[in-house]
Formats: structure tokens, sequence, C-alpha cells
């Protein structure tokens, strides 16, 4: 399960930086990560309402944590007087350390999803598709240290990328 968290941390802070930072540099408004991060919440609700509606237990989609760390992400860009390069190096940073903290309290207060997965598999899953549990004691460290470790290392060139993708879109308006 460790390894699931860990993955789970990099992807979704790095999915989370990128918008943010992008729409953030776009429009120039502190105030739009946390915007962004909300809508990416509310599509999730949806998903769990699809889910649910199909059978599946409430617990089988859990909604992460993505508007306290675009919150950080905001008030970065605030408080550098909207500074971008600050807002890739100290908000990328932010998201990448604060998300996976922000996930495990939340994956605390839900009964076990990986329980969950595996009572309820898709029934379109091929059998070698089928989740192998990974290992678990290999590793002595904690997994939101290690999520928000390599979070943090990897959401600062994800937000760069997402700010380059602001130019790019500028560049291809002017064309």
């Amino acid at each position: 399960a460790w390894t699931s968290f860990v993955v789970f941390s990099i992807s979704q802070s790095t999915m989370l930086v990128v918008g943010a930072i992008y729409y953030m540099s776009f429009t120039g408004v502190p105030g739009t990560a946390t915007y962004y991060a909300t809508i990416m919440t509310i599509y999730t609700w949806v998903a769990k309402g699809a889910w649910f509606a199909l059978g599946y237990p409430y617990d089988f989609v859990v909604t992460p944590v993505w508007i306290p760390s675009a919150m950080l992400l905001d008030l970065t860009y605030w408080a550098t007087r909207r500074n971008k390069h600050a807002a890739i190096i100290i908000g990328g940073t932010l998201v990448g350390l604060s998300l996976p903290i922000f996930n495990m309290i939340n994956l605390l207060l839900v009964r076990d999803p990986l329980e969950m997965a595996f009572k309820y598999p898709r029934p379109t899953l091929p059998p070698y598709m089928t989740p192998i549990e990974p290992q678990v004691g290999k590793f002595y460290n904690s997994p939101v240290a290690l999520g928000s470790g390599a979070g943090a290392v990897l959401s600062v060139p994800i937000a760069a990328l997402g700010a380059k993708l602001n130019t790019w879109t500028y560049r291809w308006m002017a064309a």
C-alpha cells in the first residue's frame, strides 16, 4: 500500500501543479489555482457519484485533497508579488510537500480504499491487469515522507512546464 500511496502522491501533486500554475499565470490572478483545484474536486465528486450509481460502495473512489495545496500555491504567488519564478520554485515545492500530508489525513478517515478496490474489482479488468499487493515492510521510512520528498522534487519542474505551456499558448494565439 505504501508504494501505491507514493505513486498516488507524486501523480496527484504534479497533476495539480501543472494545471494550477498554467491557469494562475494565464490570468495573473492569485486564487486561480484554488479555483482549478475546486473544479477538479467537483469532477471527482461527480465520478464518485457515477461509481456509486453503478453499485459500488461510496468509499470506492476517494476524492484527493487538492484545495489546501492549491491555496498554498496561490499564497506564494500573492506573497511574492506575482513573481512567476517564485511561484514555480516555492509554490511547486509547497504543493509537492503538502499534498501527501493532506491526502494521508483524508485516507485515514475513509475505510481502507485498497480493500474496497479488491472487494469490487472492475468486471472488465483482464487477469493480467489485476493489481498485486506490493510487499510491505521492506522500506522502513514513512510513505508520507517519501511521497512528500519525491513530490516536492518533481513538482518544481512540472510547475515550470505549466508556466511554459502558458507562454506557448500565447504564441499559438498570436500566430
